[in-house]
């Protein structure tokens, strides 16, 4: 017996939240473990970043647009962790980007979007304000 969506569990730290409206990008079965997987979201680019081993939040949402490039490249960067802070480089210059705000170590001018995400069940959601 499956539960419906609304009733499914929810993981990633992001429960209801009040003016946020939860969008279905894809499954659990598209995510690559600390690795990217980009979707299409509300008119953007999405780098979706799954780290199952994480001990509190395990996914990300975070722009692909890298703007000191001006390509569409995050998702593809190498994820780690600099001061105790999750972070994924641009495989292009290397700046460091903060997966929980999208800080620049190196630039803080430069701040990539994010989005709240979450896993129900095996549905990844991404939340619009």
């Amino acid at each position: 017996m499956s539960l419906s969506p609304s009733l499914q569990p929810i993981e990633s730290g992001f429960a209801e939240q009040p003016g946020v409206q939860w969008q279905a990008v894809c499954s659990r079965q598209d995510l690559v473990s600390h690795s990217g997987v980009v979707v299409w979201h509300d008119g953007a680019q999405v780098a979706l970043i799954y780290l199952p081993d994480a001990a509190q939040q395990t996914l990300y949402a975070i722009d692909n647009h890298d703007p000191q490039s001006g390509t569409n490249v995050i998702g593809r960067g190498l994820v780690g962790c600099i001061k105790d802070e999750l972070v994924i480089a641009s495989p292009l210059y290397k700046q460091h980007f903060r997966l929980a705000d999208g800080t620049c170590l190196e630039y803080p001018e430069q701040r990539l979007r994010t989005w709240p995400a979450r896993l129900r069940g095996d549905v990844v959601e991404i939340g619009v304000r």
